[in-house]
């Protein structure tokens, strides 16, 4: 039933090929907590939907159009909320980036906020026209965490795509918990119980599908999840498939039986052809792959079985209850049986996205900037684990970091007016920034930049190693290396990312486990504040939620005219030193100094005779054992 209802979006569904009339797209979402959601079947509660639908609706419109999302706050528990489009430039408009404490202050309970995302009217010289796969989350309190987010598709309508074929769907991937975020973050997650910092482990996994044509206005959710869901295949035709990974913590591996894959893009960047067997997608990254229906007698009278595995090397335990492993249906429409050929891999091979080759060619310039970034993770003062970057944990500033630099005249360039622990840099315009980011944790990281996309330079897998396979040597001949906005980095790895700072604004770059964002594994990228003194006009509708929420609109993190009085600005929880600080020398001489002090006084009365009173003691104690003896005859 499902493929014959579909049957005429499969014939209608075509690439793009012609130029689009640009249209003006809006979209008003009503922010809300939606009760009984229960895709994994396991245990209703209640997530964070739009207009009282979860999930979100899917977001389908093409490159040429001027699109915004009005977002309103109906969450009604008293929370803030912001919205943060994954991927987007928001060339001269990065005040609608979304990341709070960053470029806004949260939408206050019952407020409104106008999102413009593409195409944005308030800069139109400087239009982004990006295309590629995207998505859209909640960037405040860990709300996509709860069930706020979507895949964002962006059908490029200025010109051919760069890759030919048939129909188009978006395979959206994603863990899920139970509990709520805020619940599990500071019962579980952030307390002192937890001192090692294992993160929440989710309860199950989740995928479904949406037809995602440049020829439909919309992009219908097919039904069901997990291996309930079907995605209908006609044999001979070619399909992309757009893979989004919308987690907190999970990585996936995909691969589908009896066919082969080609991937196309990688984070919005169309590639050259790369067949692939199966393919990692670290959290907030996204692929498309090619795959050609089967058009021999045999395979296209069966359907096959699509698989997206949960890594279990993201996990510090794995419990016994959770299904890592989840699957969902090609549908072939004369199909009789279930076809396979490979029911599980052997292993999760590594994937190398450096071999990805953009379409379009950048070359690659040598930097104006060159500094690192290490990350780690220890228990703090507080008994708490937190992560860093170069021993800095991220608190966000009060006042958005955004507005701090537009407001601070000459002091915005002085990173410490962002906040002691902002971890802020401030880049010059134009230049040519290149940072290597180390991973000295023992689990991979993904980590994202706002605002831009970055060449991956360099990439090593175990920068201790002598193996060249593992850790390559850096080579400057690179004619065009790939281009994405996140990228995973592997326990003792490194990357080395350059990307030029072409962008006015202020940008986070971050892990994008949501458990690490919100342990402070963030930097803050301030990019050209005199070009944003001059050319960024701050909407007056954020700085009046900001004031009405008691957070000056102007002045340095802490909403001050100074470089060091931050007011009620959080501080950051203390790093707890270990080795022989001055606390540590002092306790152990202290306990050096009582040691001897007790052998000196068990010394001085072994030594001394007994007093008076112990020989009148020991006299009247022989002389009762004498008299309670009796004669021996």
């Amino acid at each position: 039933m499902l493929l014959n209802t579909l049957a005429p979006l499969l014939l209608a569904a075509t690439t793009a090929t012609t130029t689009v009339q640009a249209a003006n797209v809006d979209y008003d979402w009503t922010i809300s907590w939606i009760n009984d959601v229960n895709p994994d079947g396991l245990q209703p509660r209640r997530a964070i939907g739009v207009n009282g639908q979860w999930p979100l609706p899917v977001i389908n419109i093409n490159s040429t159009d001027v699109f915004t999302i009005t977002a309103t706050n109906a969450l009604g528990d008293g929370s803030g909320t912001a919205l943060h489009s994954h991927g987007m430039f928001f060339n001269r408009t990065s005040f609608y980036d979304g990341a709070v404490g960053v470029t806004q202050c949260p939408i206050p309970p019952a407020a409104s906020l106008t999102y413009e995302i593409l195409n944005s009217p308030t800069a139109p010289a400087d239009r982004q026209r990006q295309h590629g796969t995207y998505w859209t989350h909640g960037h405040h309190m860990g709300q996509y965490v709860d069930g706020l987010r979507t895949p964002s598709v962006i059908h490029r309508a200025d010109a051919p795509e760069a890759h030919a074929y048939d129909d188009d769907y978006t395979i959206a991937l994603a863990d899920w918990y139970h509990t709520e975020h805020d619940d599990l973050l500071k019962n579980e997650f952030l307390t002192d119980r937890n001192p090692t910092g294992a993160e929440p482990v989710p309860k199950s996994a989740l995928l479904y599908v949406a037809h995602t044509p440049a020829s439909l206005p919309s992009a219908p959710i097919l039904p069901g999840f997990n291996e309930n869901v079907t995605i209908p295949f006609v044999p001979g035709r070619t399909y992309r498939l757009r893979l989004v990974n919308m987690a907190a913590l999970a990585m996936f591996h995909f691969w589908i039986e009896g066919h082969d894959m080609r991937v196309i893009e990688a984070d919005g960047t169309d590639v050259q052809e790369l067949p692939v067997p199966s393919l990692p997608i670290a959290v907030a990254q996204r692929y498309s792959v090619l795959v050609t229906a089967r058009n021999d007698t045999a395979a296209a009278l069966q359907n096959w079985v699509l698989h997206a595995n949960m890594d279990p090397d993201m996990f510090d335990v794995v419990p016994d209850d959770l299904q890592l492993n989840i699957t969902a249906t090609i549908g072939y429409p004369n199909a009789t049986s279930l076809g396979s050929d490979r029911p599980y891999l052997d292993e999760y091979a590594y994937f190398d996205d450096t071999k990805l080759v953009p379409v379009e060619v950048e070359g690659m310039a040598d930097p104006d900037i060159n500094y690192d970034l290490n990350v780690s993770f220890d228990t703090y003062d507080n008994g708490q684990n937190y992560a860093s970057f170069n021993n800095i944990t991220y608190v966000a500033p009060q006042t958005p970091a955004l507005f701090s630099a537009s407001s601070m005249s000459t002091l915005a360039l002085n990173p410490s007016i962002y906040g002691p622990s902002a971890n802020a840099h401030v880049y010059n315009h134009m230049d040519m920034v290149q940072l290597t980011v180390y991973n000295w944790d023992a689990g991979n990281h993904p980590f994202h930049l706002h605002g831009h996309k970055f060449q991956i330079v360099h990439k090593s897998r175990d920068v201790t190693s002598n193996d060249t396979e593992i850790n390559p040597a850096f080579d400057a001949a690179q004619a065009n290396p790939v281009r994405r906005d996140t990228v995973t980095i592997p326990s003792m790895g490194s990357a080395t990312l350059r990307f030029r700072a072409d962008n006015p604004g202020a940008w986070m770059f971050h892990c994008h486990i949501d458990w690490h964002l919100s342990s402070g594994l963030v930097a803050l990228f301030i990019e050209a504040p005199t070009q944003i003194q001059s050319a960024l006009t701050l909407p007056s509708q954020l700085l009046a939620q900001c004031s009405a929420q008691g957070v000056s609109p102007t002045g340095n993190a802490g909403g001050r005219n100074s470089t060091s009085d931050f007011g009620t600005l959080r501080r950051a929880p203390h790093y707890l030193r270990t080795g022989w600080t001055r606390q540590a020398v002092g306790a152990f001489v202290g306990c050096i100094l009582t040691a001897l002090l007790g052998l000196g006084t068990v010394g001085l009365y072994a030594y001394s005779g007994p007093s008076e009173e112990e020989e009148e003691g020991q006299e009247e104690e022989e002389e009762e054992e004498e008299a309670a003896t009796p004669d021996a005859k």
